[in-house]
């Protein structure tokens, strides 16, 4: 029989991570957005955190950990394991106060965490395909040259720096019902719930993490860390296998609901960001806004809820992927293949329905070799953009009536 955990973080450690941040910390806005506000029927506020120096709150439990090194370990350095956030925040404080940073990243890690750590002075080595290849050559690493190792999430250090976080949504915006939190090891959602636990006790607190790697709520059921199999999501920031023993023992008691979200979800979150709040935002950062979309959590229509934009480190090219996946989710990009005859005006027959349709065509790729024994056909695959859904269904029947055979057994996107 397990034993319960006891919190290793007090509200009063956090509020003394406060005052070591004042001024090095950006207090981030925390606003009402009309647009994300009609689109889920609640009323959303967004706390920015993607507007720090380093582009995540990770910079919060970074500096508090750093700003309490003894001398000694401050001249020899730090080391942590992170797929980039924490590494970030790790890297710039350093900077800033002096110490030497080493970060191990994964492989997989975002070019622009990694190239932004260089930028910052960190030593950045790459190792290992997962977060926890790499945290195993971090801890080596540790060993071998005497560094104080930082771990991202479940340090009280860090947690206490993540939970100040908590402090400025309250003063920002007390009238919030409920916070839906990015979950991956739990560092923010622990500090947070420590804070309003004591001083908003009614708050609804709600963690989000990705259907692919749903270690935290596994966690909360078992009581204790439970390792999952994890697979690649757009949310790489909260990419974890196995939640924390210190974010476990402090979340338990006090968050009512985590809510898993899947990838479809994530790219349409991302891409709404874009298009209502003009912001880019990394999937983890959206996560909460997934979960609003996906229809996960219905009860907080008419509620006030602030939702956390934790970070907007994100790749431009995986930024621009991630964009056309969620078109391609919202109905406003569609694949489809058809056969033709290969004669003369085929091909601008097709493109008058497209036309007629108000289908704009985005690619077309005429294939002779691969349309099938009947050399009179040509197989044609066509990217279009459309309105929605509706639109996608108008077209299909636009290409019926005017004689246009789509081939059923070819893929057809919509929703990926």
């Amino acid at each position: 029989m397990q034993h319960p955990l006891k919190s290793p973080v007090s509200l009063a450690e956090i509020v003394a991570a406060r005052r070591r941040l004042e001024g090095a910390i950006v207090r981030t806005p925390c606003v009402p957005s009309a647009a994300l506000s009609e689109l889920t029927g609640v009323e959303m506020v967004c706390k920015q955190e993607h507007l720090q120096r380093t582009g995540s709150f990770k910079e919060r439990g970074a500096r508090n950990a750093l700003a309490q090194l003894a001398p000694d370990v401050a001249r020899r350095g730090v080391i942590a394991a992170s797929a980039g956030n924490h590494a970030l925040g790790l890297s710039w404080h350093g900077r800033q106060l002096g110490v030497p940073v080493t970060v191990v990243m994964p492989r997989f890690a975002p070019l622009v965490k990694v190239s932004r750590c260089r930028q910052f002075g960190a030593t950045v080595r790459l190792h290992g395909d997962t977060y926890d290849e790499a945290r195993a050559e971090a801890s080596r690493l540790a060993a071998e040259h005497q560094l104080a190792y930082i771990h991202p999430f479940d340090d009280p250090q860090v947690i206490a720096g993540q939970g100040t976080l908590a402090f400025e949504i309250l003063e920002q915006t007390p009238d919030v019902e409920a916070v839906l939190v990015p979950v991956g090891g739990g560092g923010l959602l622990a500090g947070m719930a420590t804070v309003f636990s004591e001083l908003k006790p009614d708050l609804q607190i709600i963690g989000v993490e990705p259907a692919n790697a749903a270690c935290f709520a596994a966690g909360l059921a078992a009581g204790a860390p439970v390792r999952v199999p994890t697979r690649y999501t757009l949310a790489d920031g909260l990419a974890v296998a196995e939640a924390g023993r210190h974010t476990l023992a402090i979340a338990q008691p006090l968050v009512h609901r985590m809510v898993a979200v899947g990838e479809e979800a994530l790219a349409l979150a991302i891409l709404r960001l874009a298009e209502l709040e003009k912001c880019i935002i990394e999937g983890a950062g959206a996560a909460g806004l997934a979960a609003l979309l996906g229809g996960r959590l219905p009860e907080l229509r008419g509620r006030r809820v602030v939702m956390l934009l934790s970070g907007g480190n994100i790749d431009p090219l995986a930024h621009s992927r991630v964009i056309e996946r969620g078109l391609a989710a919202d109905g406003r990009l569609y694949r489809f293949n058809v056969l033709l005859s290969d004669r003369p005006g085929a091909l601008a027959h097709l493109a008058g329905v497209l036309a007629a349709a108000g289908a704009n065509v985005t690619e077309i790729v005429h294939n002779r070799t691969f349309a099938g024994p009947d050399l009179s056909r040509v197989h044609v695959l066509c990217t279009v953009e459309t309105r929605d859904r509706d639109h996608i269904v108008e077209l299909q029947a636009r290409l019926a009536e005017n004689g246009v055979e789509r081939c059923d057994d070819q893929p057809t996107l919509t929703a990926s």
